[in-house]
């Protein structure tokens, strides 16, 4: 419909004041959420420029990291074999035959399952033992209840899920009577429970030990990166600043190797040191590979 007479040159007339201040408003001054991201950002590329050297390198490392825990514990059953069996029969109550039979094959399970993660052959058998492994002991030991050795194993079980993810490659699953699921969607999930449960870690930090300024600072601090890392929201830099606070507390606190081996404080030090390790190996693939498909991080690339 065309405009005529006088209302036609009123409207051609019209000052374009309004149209000209459109530009001021789109290119007003960010937001500050937009200048941290911004901020953030460069951060992350500078640890990607930084660690550019190393980074083939980190998922072999991340996955060692992993098994650490386990490849100690083997050794330290074998060279402790009288003190385990001892405990075991005399404490837990376990027959001798039975006790045998559990360490024997926490060993075997233990080792070879940790080779297999760290080559990554046959890695979901592995993982399973694995699993078989933290389960076990739990009960063995008598410690199912106990909440922070509890809290880390979830850790530890959240490192080996990640472990699992890194191993996936493209290609088809396919079970009876079921569809047919891509390795890439149980990538997905198993990165998803694996950032879930890594961060129960320093929950038992938060728990655990007595307060101080510093203490509540480094929480604060761990607890925001955890949460950043759960809803993949800069998982990559939340997950280096885990790595970085986890890495200071087991070289300050976790320091087995200042007491000497009769001790009794060693073999408990040393033991939470090698599970720190793990749950560090977890976050080094986070920060290698990212949050995976479901995080705020992927939502952001596809929006």
């Amino acid at each position: 419909m065309s405009i005529r007479g006088t209302a036609s040159k009123q409207f051609h007339s019209m000052p374009i004041s309004i149209s000209s201040r459109v530009p001021s408003a789109v290119t007003s001054d960010p937001s500050p959420l937009d200048a941290i991201r911004k901020q953030t950002s460069k951060i992350e590329e500078l640890i990607d420029s930084v660690s550019g050297p190393i980074k083939p390198y980190l998922p072999a490392v991340g996955r060692f990291l992993i098994v650490a825990t386990f490849i100690e514990d083997a050794l330290r059953i074998m060279s402790q074999w009288s003190d385990q069996v001892f405990y075991l029969n005399s404490y837990r109550h376990i027959p001798y035959f039975f006790t045998v039979i559990f360490l024997f094959s926490n060993i075997v399970a233990m080792l070879v399952g940790s080779f297999l993660v760290i080559t990554r052959k046959y890695t979901g058998y592995a993982v399973g033992a694995l699993l078989g492994v933290v389960i076990s002991q739990a009960i063995g030991y008598g410690l199912i209840f106990e909440i922070n050795f509890f809290l880390r194993n979830l850790s530890v079980i959240g490192g080996l899920l990640m472990a699992l993810s890194d191993s996936f490659a493209r290609r088809r699953m396919a079970f009876a009577g079921l569809p047919t699921v891509d390795d890439k969607d149980s990538q997905m999930y198993f990165q998803l429970a694996g950032r879930v449960l890594l961060i129960f870690l320093f929950l038992g930090f938060i728990i655990a030990g007595n307060w101080s300024i510093a203490r509540v600072f480094v929480s604060l601090v761990g607890l925001i990166a955890c949460v950043m890392v759960v809803v993949g929201f800069k998982a990559k830099l939340s997950a280096m600043l885990l790595v970085v606070i986890l890495s200071l507390f087991n070289i300050l606190i976790n320091h087995y190797w200042t007491y000497s081996s009769s001790h009794p404080n060693r073999d408990f030090l040393k033991y939470e040191h090698f599970q720190t390790l793990s749950i560090v190996g977890g976050l080094l693939l986070v920060v290698n590979t990212g949050a995976g498909r479901i995080s705020i991080d992927e939502k952001k690339k596809i929006y």
